[in-house]
């Protein structure tokens, strides 16, 4: 049985992905936890999975405030490991803890945004860490990326994801 985890990322992580073919661990993901579970009792399964990859999306949006040097295109990727360590049991909590490197084999797919929201990707960036502190038209910023859909890759386009 394994655990379906959405991994934030941006593209040059994907291109040490294409080179290495793992994700080295440790590393920090986004699942349907219990505490996500207990908290979104409505939710449905699917619904659950959208609430973790979008999680993983800003997660994204952290990773390229911190390398501005990245293409301004979130990343997120969606694996199957074996087990992953809930980080802790708040209600909604979605983060985990994945402990062992995650192999291209174990990864389902792969999500990206569109060149054309490069530059609302970009403002995101920018926004996510005021936003993150609780100020409001930074969260809108983080709210005008959110509305642009990741785009789904089959793991066998990795290399033309990376090349352009």
């Amino acid at each position: 049985m394994t655990v379906r985890v959405y991994v934030a990322a941006t593209l040059p992580i994907l291109a040490d992905l294409a080179r290495t073919g793992v994700l080295p661990a440790p590393l920090t993901g986004h699942a349907v936890t219990p505490g996500l579970r207990e908290w979104y009792t409505e939710g449905d399964e699917e619904e659950l999975e959208y609430v973790a990859f979008v999680r993983a999306a800003q997660g994204s949006l952290e990773l390229l405030h911190a390398d501005p040097a990245a293409p301004r295109r979130r990343v997120v990727v969606s694996a199957d490991v074996p087990t992953v360590t809930a980080v802790s049991s708040e209600l909604g909590d979605s983060q985990v803890r994945i402990g062992a490197a995650v192999p291209l084999a174990a990864i389902a797919a792969l999500h990206c945004d569109s060149t054309d929201a490069t530059d609302v990707v970009a403002a995101a960036a920018d926004a996510v860490i005021a936003a993150e502190a609780g100020d409001p038209d930074a969260q809108f910023t983080l709210d005008s990326a959110e509305d642009e859909d990741l785009e789904w890759y089959d793991v066998t386009e990795l290399g033309q994801l990376v090349e352009g």
